[in-house]
């Protein structure tokens, strides 16, 4: 039986990370994380990161699209997060977020990973981004890292 399975290592790979402005308190935690374990554990160049910011959430599947279309990027990890307050502004910007990237992920043939926080409360990004339930912007970096190695195998499968 043949298994494919990506690493994790990926050290002459060009990622592009995507981050919204909006909410820059949480989302700078975000970015550190991503960049962090693109380098300690991918092994990515700094020269081959580029940090990308966008206004907010709902910004960044337009942006995503557009560096996926200049095909210098082996992988793209959006972040960002979006906060639950009183109206229905929450749905609307997670939602849109969510689809859009989906949609670019679906279409770009590159890996493009989800790092949009969509919580609650500040406390649950806070959470998230950096201290009781980890990094998701870490985490987001070694999904993007892992689906290269990943989808560099099936290509030779």
């Amino acid at each position: 039986m043949k298994v494919l399975e990506g690493v994790l290592s990926a050290p002459n790979a060009k990622i592009a990370v995507v981050v919204a402005r909006f909410n820059h308190f949480i989302n700078d935690s975000l970015v550190d994380g991503a960049v962090d374990a693109l380098k300690r554990v991918g092994q990515v160049k700094e020269e081959n990161i580029t940090l990308v910011k966008v206004p907010g959430a709902y910004e960044l599947p337009l942006a995503v699209r557009r560096l996926a279309n200049t095909k210098k990027f082996d992988a793209i990890v959006a972040l960002g997060t979006v906060i639950r307050g009183g109206t229905a502004h929450f749905e609307y910007v997670a939602g849109e977020a969510s689809s859009g990237l989906g949609n670019v992920a679906l279409n770009a043939d590159i890996p493009v990973a989800f790092g949009v926080l969509t919580t609650e409360n500040i406390e649950q990004a806070i959470e998230r981004a950096g201290t009781k339930a980890g990094n998701k912007g870490a985490e987001a970096a070694l999904v993007a890292l892992e689906m290269i190695n990943l989808l560099n195998q099936i290509d030779v499968a």
